[in-house]
C-alpha cells in the first residue's frame, strides 16, 4: 500500500510501543495504517509438539493482530489501519513490508541492547537493507513523552512537541533525509534542530600564534555551510523553525547529546552495495543504541 505507515508486530512491549507510535504519526500525516505480522515456518520436528503446532501459532497471531487493530481503532477512530499475517523469513519479509510504505515502525529497547523483531541480526538486517525510513520505537513509549514538559513539570500531548533533531553531513546532503526531517518537523508544527559536527582543527594539539583566529574562522565557515545547505529547505518550508547546531565533537556523540530533549531524532543510512553488503553507519548506530526518543534511520543514495 503506497503512503502507508507500516509497523511491525511480535507481541512484545516493544512492538506494541511501536505500533501504537505509528498510529500516532499516521494520524499526523493523514495515512493510514497497516500492521504486520511475520511468523517463521516451524521445522516439521518441532511441529509435531502441540504447543508449536502451526495452528496454535495461526490462532495465537489472528488474535494478537485483532486485538491490536480493535485497539487502535478505539483510542484514534480517526485512523485506517488494516492488518496482515505473513510466514516466511522476518527480515526478508518486513523489507519487502517497507518497500512500498511511507515508513515501517519497529520496537526497540532503545538504551543499550534491543529486541522483539530488534533482536540481533534481525533488527540490523532491516535497518541496514530496508530502502524506506525505518523509525525505531523503545519500549513504554508514550505520546506525552514527545512534548515539551509544562510548568507543573509534567508532559501533556497538549503541549507543543519537542524537537525534531536531525543528524547531517553537509559535505554530502542528501534530499531524501532532509525532505523526511523537514516533513516531521512540519507534522509535529515542532523546532528542527539540525546538528552538524566537525573534526577538531588541526591546532587541536598544539598552540601557535594566531590560533584562536583560525579556529573561530574554521568555525565560522562551517557554519556558514551548513546554513547554505538548510537556505532551499528554509524557503520550501518556512514555517519551520530551524535551530542550527555546528560544533567539533564526535557526530554520534553530538548527535546522541542533541537528542537529549528530542520528540524524533533522524539519522541517514547511505545505501551501499557490495563486496561487504548492506552496512549501517556509526552514527546511525550510536542513534539506535543510545537515544532515548525514536529513532528515525533514513535510506538514501
Amino acid at each position: 500500500m503506497p503512503g502507508t505507515v507500516v509497523a511491525g508486530i511480535d507481541g512484545s512491549p516493544e512492538s506494541r510501543a511501536a505500533v501504537e507510535w505509528a498510529a500516532r504519526e499516521a494520524l499526523l500525516r493523514g495515512l493510514p495504517l497497516k500492521i504486520v505480522y511475520v511468523s517463521e515456518p516451524v521445522p516439521r520436528r518441532l511441529a509435531q509438539n502441540p504447543l508449536l503446532a502451526p495452528e496454535s501459532y495461526q490462532h495465537w497471531a489472528e488474535q494478537m493482530l485483532r486485538e491490536s487493530v480493535e485497539g487502535i481503532r478505539l483510542r484514534h477512530p480517526g485512523i485506517a489501519v488494516v492488518a496482515e499475517q505473513l510466514i516466511g523469513t522476518v527480515a526478508d519479509l518486513l523489507c519487502e513490508a517497507a518497500g512500498s510504505a511511507e515508513m515501517l515502525v519497529l520496537g526497540s529497547r532503545g538504551l543499550g541492547a534491543v529486541g522483539g523483531f530488534l533482536g540481533g541480526s534481525v533488527s540490523l538486517a532491516v535497518v541496514a537493507r530496508a530502502e524506506r525510513p525505518v523509525v525505531l520505537v523503545r519500549a513504554g513509549e508514550q505520546a506525552a513523552a514527545e512534548h515539551e514538559t509544562q510548568r507543573a513539570g509534567v508532559s501533556s500531548t497538549a503541549a507543543p512537541f519537542r524537537p525534531v533533531v536531525l543528524g547531517l553531513d553537509i559535505d554530502d546532503p542528501n534530499d531524501t533525509l532532509l525532505e523526511f526531517a523537514f516533513d516531521a518537523a512540519a507534522c509535529r508544527k515542532a523546532p528542527l534542530r539540525v546538528v552538524h559536527s566537525r573534526p577538531e582543527p588541526p591546532t587541536a594539539f598544539y598552540r601557535f600564534s594566531g590560533d584562536a583566529e583560525l579556529r573561530d574562522s574554521l568555525a565560522r565557515g562551517q557554519a556558514g555551510l551548513l546554513s547554505k545547505v538548510l537556505r532551499p529547505w528554509r524557503q520550501k518550508l518556512p514555517d519551520v523553525e530551524v535551530i542550527e547546531s555546528s560544533r567539533t565533537g564526535s557526530a554520534a556523540q553530538n548527535l546522541v547529546e542533541d537528542s537529549r530533549d528530542a520528540s524524533l531524532a533522524v539519522v541517514g543510512r547511505r545505501i551501499r552495495t557490495g563486496l561487504f553488503g548492506a552496512r549501517i553507519g556509526h552514527v546511525a548506530h550510536a542513534a539506535i543504541h543510545h537515544v532515548a526518543a525514536p529513532v528515525a534511520v533514513v535510506a538514501h543514495g
